[in-house]
């Protein structure tokens, strides 16, 4: 009896971390398998705007935990001409590269 009090009070103090510290979990199941992301809201929010600037406007489609080219954050953007590009900054959202999308194969 006494472990699954522990094991309930375990995971509600680990829910109540993730709802209380803000951070946003994103999980996709692409070719690769499953990726999990996590930054806040914030964060996403710096990079998508960063990343908006750099590529002179057009959607933000998507923004992900990514670590190519010594990147921190990779936004998928559809630029204003229709192109799909993955805009990876570093941790201070600053660009990195500037890539066609390879799903999209955008430029």
């Amino acid at each position: 009896m006494r472990k699954r009090v522990v094991i309930a009070a375990a995971g509600i103090g680990a829910a109540l971390a993730v709802a209380g510290g803000g951070v946003a979990v994103a999980t996709s199941g692409g070719d690769d398998g499953p990726v999990s992301h996590q930054y806040t809201q914030e964060q996403a929010d710096a990079a998508t705007s960063a990343a908006l600037e750099a590529t002179g406007g057009g959607t933000a489609n998507s923004v992900e935990t990514d670590n190519e080219n010594g990147a921190t954050y990779e936004v998928e953007v559809t630029k204003p001409n229709g192109a799909t590009v993955d805009v990876r900054l570093d941790e201070n959202y600053q660009v990195v590269v500037i890539e066609g999308d390879s799903d999209s194969g955008g430029n």
